[in-house]
């Protein structure tokens, strides 16, 4: 006797709709409640944010360009010279980017 192995078995099927029965019946929140919550939960009134960054400031120690350095036009990443893969009106590129 052939059987179909893609169909689902009786007792499977029994508890899939048992179980869909519950979730029907269960007390779901509706929809308008759920955005209510989240609008509530949103709000930064009273709330302390970790750390005190008003009035700092950053600093930034900026490199200059080396001479055996340059940028790719593709990916405006820093490389070495060795990285250089291509040189086409003015731009050059990477071997990551050409390759």
């Amino acid at each position: 006797m052939a059987s179909d192995y893609d169909e689902v078995r009786p007792e499977l099927k029994e508890s899939q709709e048992s179980s869909l029965e519950a979730l029907r019946t269960e007390n779901t929140p509706d929809a308008r409640s759920v955005v209510k919550e989240l609008d509530e939960a949103d709000t930064v009134d009273g709330v302390d944010l970790p750390g005190d960054f008003i009035g700092e400031e950053l600093i930034v120690e900026v490199v200059p360009q080396k001479k055996d350095e340059f940028v790719c036009s593709s990916c405006f990443l820093v490389h070495h010279r060795s990285q250089l893969a291509k040189e086409k009106d003015g731009h050059v590129y990477c071997i990551e980017c050409e390759g």
